[in-house]
C-alpha cells in the first residue's frame, strides 16, 4: 500500500502552510492542489517547498473542490500511488491523526476509510450540525447503511475501487457522491474518529454558501434517489448476491 497525503486547498492562506508542515512531520508523501487560488496561498507554498518537500499540482481557474480531488487522484496515479489520504486546508483536521486512518487502511487495504468527527464542539456552527445529518439520512436512504459522518474530508481512499470519478460533480457534494458511489460498487466504508477543531467565528474561514450549497446538496441528493432506484440499488443487491453465492460454494 503506497499512500500519499492530498491537501485541496483554495485561498487558505492563514492555515495551509501549518498543515502542510504538520502533515509532513507524521507522513513523507504530501501533495497538495492548489485550486485556482486568489490570495497570497500559492506564493507561500513555492516558499514553504524550500522548508518542506512536497509534491505541488496548481492552476489558474478555481474548479472547486471536487475538481482539485480529481486532479490530486489522477496526479496520485500518474506517480504509482494505490492510496490517497485527504486533508482539509482549513485547519480543522488534526493531520496527528492521519496514522489512525492509516493503520485501519493497512487493516481494510480495500476500503474507503472515513474520518468521523464528534459534533459536540461548541464551536461547531450549527448549520453543519444540520448539514451533516441531513446528508447522513439522505446516505442512509440511497445506500441502506449508516455512518456518522458523510461530510468530512479526511478519508483515505484505495484508488482502484473509487466510484464515479468521472461523473463526480466539482464543488463540495462532491465527497458525498464518491461514498454513494463506492457503496454502490460494493467497497466498504469503514468510519475512524478523529478530533476536530473549529476556530471561534470571527477567526472562522469558509467557502460554504449555506443557501446555494444547500441548494446543490438537495438537487444531488434527489438525482441520487432517483439513481438509487434504477441503478444502485440492483448493483448493491447483485454484489450481496455474489458474496452468498461464494460463501456457500467455498
Amino acid at each position: 500500500m503506497r499512500t500519499t497525503l492530498l491537501i485541496p486547498t483554495y485561498n487558505n492562506v492563514t492555515t495551509v502552510c501549518d498543515v502542510i508542515r504538520r502533515a509532513a512531520a507524521v507522513w513523507p508523501e504530501v501533495m497538495v492542489v492548489n485550486d485556482g487560488s486568489t490570495d497570497d496561498t500559492l506564493a507561500r507554498l513555492q516558499e514553504l517547498q524550500h522548508e518542506v518537500p512536497f509534491e505541488l499540482v496548481t492552476y489558474d481557474r478555481n474548479r472547486g473542490k471536487g475538481g482539485a480531488l480529481k486532479v490530486g487522484f489522477r496526479r496520485a496515479q500518474a506517480l504509482g500511488f494505490t492510496h490517497v489520504l485527504t486533508l482539509d486546508a482549513d485547519g480543522q483536521h488534526y493531520p496527528e491523526d492521519a496514522p489512525l486512518l492509516l493503520q485501519a487502511g493497512n487493516q481494510h487495504p480495500e476500503a474507503i476509510i472515513v474520518g468521523s468527527r464528534s459534533f459536540d464542539d461548541e464551536n461547531m456552527p450549527g448549520g453543519n450540525v444540520f448539514a451533516n445529518k441531513f446528508s447522513n439520512f439522505w446516505f442512509t436512504v440511497q445506500t441502506l447503511q449508516h455512518i456518522p459522518d458523510t461530510q468530512t474530508g479526511f478519508r483515505l481512499y484505495p484508488l482502484r475501487h473509487l466510484g464515479g470519478l468521472r461523473v463526480l460533480t466539482s464543488r463540495y457534494e462532491a465527497e458525498l457522491e464518491l461514498l454513494v458511489f463506492s457503496a454502490w460498487r460494493g467497497t466498504k466504508l469503514i468510519p475512524v474518529p478523529v478530533r476536530v477543531y473549529y476556530p471561534s467565528p470571527e477567526e472562522r474561514v469558509s467557502h460554504f454558501r449555506p443557501t446555494m450549497d444547500f441548494l446543490r446538496i438537495t438537487v444531488l441528493n434527489t438525482v441520487l434517489c432517483l439513481l438509487a432506484i434504477i441503478y444502485g440499488g440492483p448493483r448493491m443487491l447483485l454484489h450481496r448476491l455474489c458474496r452468498l453465492f461464494t460463501k456457500t460454494h467455498s
